[in-house]
């Protein structure tokens, strides 16, 4: 080892010679120590080891050895914590959190550690440094280490070896100081060990073997939430703020007049409670004079600038894009998998995700490992059934993830576009395919928020063949759950995609048309739908034909628009020339002949014809027996019509037992909760109240209300008539006042749900207009008896 001569001896003596010494480990040259005035001491840094050094006043040091120190148990602790960045937090809430660590820190004696996991950004540090700030007098020592990595880990402890003996820095090694900081701890007691986003439970194990166990406690913030039973950690994890706690945080980060906070909640929660995103977006509303609002405006045009984006003292590693890139670096390094995962669970809905659902992306255990590496790092969490088990993303880890971004390697417009691609087609393969069937409800019920969220996240100029037909399946699912608003923004969307992607021509566009038209119909805009099915049945008159069975299903919905619009002078004629044009060219037996016969029965009974419609539905019925057998589905709804009919006739003694028959044939056919089984058992009920058995209609429409709420919703329009047909009973019974009191919550229901225009709207309107006339009636008759 090559050496240096050292100048000695008193201020202005010549230089002296001196024998040139092997450098000791832990020594420095030129390094001094503090001496007092003039002699010579001799401090022993290793028992074989010598190196010549310097005092301040140039009195000459013959050996330095550790054994010579002070015993590290008499070294006195540093005046406060060491480490703990002196910069402020903004920190708000986490009362239960705080109390969790003071329960596990507080007292005691012994290794304890405790570890606060959550995702990047969730503020698990601020958590940490509120703990310290709350209860560093309880502790002999606080230490705060960045633990990223080993080298952080010895970076910490050469800053406590410092702290704790200040003039060690002079001589002693990187390695020495650490070896002096770890026998200090190992010596005291009652001191706390922050280990700041742990990365590698290597990291604190090395770092409890070297303390022995020590006679502190240890508290570990990380990203990663699994392995800490490795080194007896008890883990807690930590959640995003709740909205109030959020609000308060982008208050004190903006620090600004109350207008300035004007949107503050609905920026909150679309950036998730996320403290880190809320902090960041706070600075960078204070520093450039924005609302919340105007920061929202913003964000929905420029959201990868944002996220990428603080005030000035945004530290450009601490920002959310750069937060969540570092740990898919870190994962991409192994696979890319990962990264392909969190890219697809981006367009989905947050929580609720069938893991199934990503069954195409790769095999099993790939999948599966992949899976579980992201939820290590508390980039996802699984919870649900075991058999079934569900994921849940951030919002915002969703956000930033399907935000094109050329700079980050796993945010490239290409990247982002595949995995939209992906997400859309594992959602139309997982997609049953009748979605009228109740069978598949439970399915469609499942994936009906990732497919909105699709929707949602998407922009209708990157919709492919595939998107279409998705949405277009989830509005046929969405109107047949009566939940229309939703059922026609899909079927628009759909129909206005395939007209741009495959011309108006298509006929999977005339598809989408018809659809579309239906569902408006549904909700009882009439008119709009009147206008659609005439402009579809043009449309496939001139490219089909007359004769084309696409042609005679348009003039079949435009004749029953006509009907449920009262328009019968042009809804008679067109659904006469149907069933005979379909008797023509399909035969009698097919099963849209049947459907333009029951039609035609329908608009007859609308138009007062009770006999002519009453013999139609016969014929109907014998012909669907014939065809289809006794329990079809469409042979139990041509009974359920021609009980109807016998009852507008007012011919209960048949219109009755018809019903009973039905109502026994439905539930052993089609199960009791089957919507057409529910059906039955309303109209029978109906019955029972016009043959004057009202307590026993009461009993039975309440059951049924009870089963529509619970198999429907209360939205759909079953339900809501249920809710009529049940007010109407009561008022029946002569209970007035109750009637009006279950009317008028429906009537704004209703209103809400299907519209002020909707024919059934209009129907609960009159009934509780009625019911309040009575009710004025029976007041006015109160106060003036007769004489």
């Amino acid at each position: 080892m090559s050496t240096e001569p050292q100048a000695g001896g008193p201020p202005g003596a010549g230089a002296q010679p001196e024998a040139a010494h092997t450098a000791p480990p832990g020594a420095r040259p030129g390094a001094v120590l503090p001496q007092p005035p003039g002699g010579e001491r001799s401090v022993t840094v290793g028992a074989a080891n010598h190196a010549p050094v310097t005092t301040g006043d140039h009195s000459p040091i013959t050996a330095v050895t550790v054994g010579s120190l002070p015993p590290v148990a008499d070294v006195p602790p540093a005046a406060g914590p060491v480490g703990l960045d002196a910069q402020a937090r903004q920190f708000v809430g986490r009362t239960r959190e705080l109390a969790v660590l003071e329960q596990a820190l507080s007292g005691g004696r012994g290794a304890v550690v405790q570890a606060v996991h959550g995702l990047g950004g969730i503020g698990k540090s601020a958590l940490a440094a509120q703990y310290v700030a709350l209860h560093a007098r309880e502790f002999t020592q606080v230490v705060w280490l960045t633990a990223e990595d080993g080298a952080g880990v010895e970076a910490g402890l050469r800053r406590l070896a410092i702290a704790l003996e200040p003039q060690l820095d002079r001589f002693l090694s990187s390695e020495a100081l650490a070896e002096r900081a770890v026998a200090w701890l190992a010596a005291h007691d009652g001191w706390l060990l922050v280990l700041d986003n742990v990365t590698a439970m290597r990291d604190i194990s090395a770092l409890l073997e070297r303390l022995g166990g020590g006679g502190g406690r240890f508290l570990a913030t990380s990203r990663r939430a699994v392995g800490w039973q490795r080194i007896g950690a008890t883990p807690v994890r930590l959640d995003v703020l709740a909205p109030d706690e959020a609000l308060a945080l982008l208050g004190r980060t903006v620090g600004a007049a109350a207008q300035t906070l004007d949107g503050g909640d609905e920026l909150c929660a679309q950036l998730g409670h996320l403290p880190l995103a809320i902090v960041q977006a706070g600075g960078y509303i204070a520093q450039n004079g924005l609302t919340a609002r105007a920061y929202l405006a913003l964000l929905a045009e420029q959201s990868a600038h944002l996220y990428a984006t603080g005030d000035e003292d945004t530290d450009p590693g601490r920002t959310i894009a750069r937060t969540w890139r570092l740990i898919l670096d870190r994962l991409a390094a192994d696979d890319p998998l990962p990264g392909r995962i969190l890219r697809v669970l981006a367009w989905f809905a947050p929580d609720g995700i069938p893991a199934g659902l990503l069954n195409g992306l790769a095999p099993q255990p790939g999948l599966g490992e992949a899976l579980g590496k992201l939820a290590a790092y508390n980039m996802l969490t699984r919870g649900g059934d075991p058999e079934e088990p569900l994921l849940a993303v951030h919002r915002l880890v969703q956000a930033v993830s399907r935000t094109s971004d050329p700079a980050d390697p796993h945010r490239t417009p290409e990247l982002v576009d595949e995995a939209r691609a992906r997400a859309t087609r594992l959602l139309i393969d997982a997609a049953p395919r009748q979605p009228g069937s109740p069978a598949t409800w439970p399915v469609w019920r499942r994936l009906l928020p990732h497919v909105l969220a699709l929707a949602d996240h998407t922009s209708p100029e990157t919709d492919t063949l595939t998107t279409c037909r998705l949405l277009g399946l989830t509005g046929e699912f969405l109107q047949d759950q009566g939940d229309l608003p939703r059922a026609i923004d899909q079927l628009s969307r759909t129909y206005d995609s395939d007209r741009r992607l495959q011309g108006a021509d298509s006929p999977s566009t005339m598809i989408s048309l018809n659809n579309l038209a239906l569902a408006h119909e549904g909700a009882g805009h009439l008119q709009r739908a009147i206008e659609l099915h005439e402009r579809n049945l043009a449309d496939r008159l001139r490219i089909l034909g007359p004769d084309h069975p696409n042609t005679l299903t348009s003039r079949n919905n435009l004749g029953y628009t006509y009907r449920e619009a009262g328009d019968l002078d042009r809804a008679l004629p067109l659904l006469e020339q149907n069933l005979e044009d379909r008797l023509r060219i399909l035969g009698p037996d097919h099963a849209n002949t049947l459907v333009s016969r029951n039609n035609l029965a329908l608009a007859y009974r609308s138009a007062g014809d009770l006999d002519r419609s009453i013999a139609l539905h016969e014929h109907n019925l014998a012909e669907r027996v014939r065809v289809l057998g006794p329990d079809h589905p469409n042979t139990l709804g041509s009974r359920t019509n021609l009980a109807d009919a016998y009852h507008a006739k007012r011919d209960l003694d048949r219109a009755i037992p018809q019903h009973e028959q039905l109502v026994a044939d439905s539930e052993r056919v089609l199960g009791p909760d089957h919507p057409t089984t529910l059906i039955a058992r309303n109209n029978l009920a109906t019955a029972y109240r016009s043959a004057g058995q009202v307590d026993r209609a009461l009993a039975m429409h309440e059951q049924i209300l009870a089963a529509r709420l619970r198999i429907l919703g209360p939205d759909h329009p079953n339900t809501l008539n249920s809710r009529n047909n049940l007010a109407s009973t009561v008022r029946a019974t002569g209970d007035v006042a109750r009637a009006a009191a279950l009317f008028e919550p429906l009537l704004a229901d209703v209103e809400r749900a299907l519209g002020a225009d909707h024919p059934q709207t209009r129907t609960v309107r009159d009934n509780l207009d009625s019911a309040r006339r009575r009710l004025a009636d029976l007041a006015r008759r109160a106060q003036d008896p007769p004489a």
